[in-house]
């Protein structure tokens, strides 16, 4: 079944906005923790992608409503259930990574000297539980109203932004697996961890 109305569009909207808010809320978050982070001897790494990571996100949220608004998307009982749901599971794996974090999540990549690796929570079954969670959201965001150029053209430019974030944190972590540097050819026995949305 169907349905296409201005209501729909109205409601869809208000989703994205309250979206949007929680993100500037985490934005704020993020930006506590990393003055903390740093003020503690943490190290940024993979801040040239950051910009980058930023707009897509900020482009993301604006093309889901211009998308249905302006291409007249319809709303399809069936695949905004499915898509809702999707949507808030991953939400839940977000949050979960987040809380498990704490204090060293954030949305930068930080490798803070001598701390051990998170192990707990979702990270005892994936790596990069965040990151899997934000691809889902930019897939099911979109397609609650059948927005589905926004979820196409936008998982596509997230898989390659998370090429490149990946593989800086994964440098990052392994470069922090040797810490404290070797001293007179001792191998390093520190594993410090990088921070970040991970």
């Amino acid at each position: 079944m169907t349905v296409f109305g201005r209501d729909s569009r109205v409601l869809y909207t208000g989703l994205v906005a309250a979206i949007a808010a929680l993100r500037l809320v985490e934005l704020a978050i993020s930006r506590r923790h990393v003055s903390r982070a740093r003020a503690r001897g943490a190290v940024e790494a993979g801040a040239g992608h950051y910009p980058a990571m930023v707009a897509l996100h900020a482009a993301w949220l604006a093309a889901c409503p211009l998308e249905v608004w302006l291409l007249g998307r319809p709303f399809v009982a069936p695949l905004a259930a499915a898509m809702l749901a999707l949507l808030l599971l991953a939400t839940a794996l977000r949050y979960w990574a987040i809380a498990t974090l704490g204090e060293r999540w954030s949305t930068r990549i930080l490798v803070l000297p001598g701390a051990p690796p998170v192990e707990t929570g979702p990270y005892r079954w994936l790596r990069h539980p965040n990151y899997l969670a934000v691809a889902v959201e930019i897939a099911a965001l979109p397609l609650v109203h059948a927005a589905w150029l926004t979820a196409l053209a936008f998982s596509l430019a997230n898989a390659l932004l998370l090429r490149v974030r990946i593989a800086a944190e994964e440098a990052a972590l392994s470069a922090a697996a040797d810490w404290p540097p070797p001293v007179n050819g001792a191998v390093g026995t520190g594993n410090p961890p990088a921070g970040g949305s991970r």
